[in-house]
């Protein structure tokens, strides 16, 4: 099953393009990690996909209608602080009524338990810590419950094992059928959890595939300028980029 297939999409500033040429398709049961240097596009290439800036060429999500869109793709933009003095509860269940459900639906429920928020329930959000915050915003787009999510950095603010945790969690969407593409810049996170890497560099696609296959020396060096340690453990993949190739 296809739930998102994108052609030729090419996204610019003024006149010049930040995204050139995109194709690519996500099929159901893909946790695909988006990675690349700063100022690369992965950000542009996710706004494009749900139509939230112009561009050329095809996305899927642009077929559907406003509900429809909402039914079928969730979206976490890289989290700002939450400024409203509203409880956890009522925030996360914004993510329920974007799809015209009550603000009591069992994906609230889930989203909660999932993001380990039960004892911020009642807590106003706005009270709460930097990447306490970002995990209800997480747990927002998880309330949506779609079969697609696009996440932007949403690991970037949370201490190491909220980030496992984080990438646990996608990863178990994943394996129940859905998918999500999250950008981050933690390859160690991406190669261990990911099931797809797909690379984007000068606003195009430099690699895509499986991480053991993407994750080269040769990809670090020409995409990101590093050097890299990788090995595999009891507990899985483990890789770290080491050295700078230019001081």
């Amino acid at each position: 099953m296809t739930l998102l297939t994108l052609n030729n999409l090419t996204a610019r500033r003024g006149a010049c393009p930040v995204l050139s040429g995109i194709s690519l398709q996500v099929g159901a049961g893909e946790c695909i990690g988006l990675i690349g240097p700063n100022g690369a596009g992965k950000t542009t290439l996710m706004r494009a996909a749900l139509g939230l800036m112009p561009s050329e060429g095809q996305s899927s999500l642009l077929a559907l209608s406003a509900s429809a869109r909402a039914a079928q793709a969730a979206w976490l933009p890289q989290s700002p602080e939450i400024a409203w003095p509203v409880t956890v509860q009522h925030l996360v269940a914004l993510g329920a009524m974007a799809r015209g459900r009550g603000p009591d639906h069992a994906s609230v429920d889930r989203a909660i338990d999932r993001m380990n928020l039960g004892a911020f329930r009642d807590r106003a959000a706005n009270g709460l810590s930097g990447g306490e915050q970002a995990r209800v915003l997480i747990a927002r787009a998880l309330a949506q419950d779609t079969p697609l999510l696009l996440t932007d950095e949403p690991i970037a603010g949370l201490d190491p094992a909220q980030q496992i945790r984080t990438m646990r969690v996608f990863r178990d969407l994943a394996s129940e059928g859905r998918s999500v593409m999250v950008s981050l810049h933690d390859l160690g996170l991406a190669a261990r959890h990911c099931t797809r890497i797909i690379v984007v560099d000068k606003g195009g696609i430099a690699a895509d595939g499986p991480p053991e296959a993407v994750l080269t020396d040769a990809l670090m060096g020409r995409v990101f300028g590093v050097t890299a340690f990788r090995a595999e453990t009891v507990q899985g993949p483990v890789f770290q980029p080491m050295e700078t190739l230019v001081p």
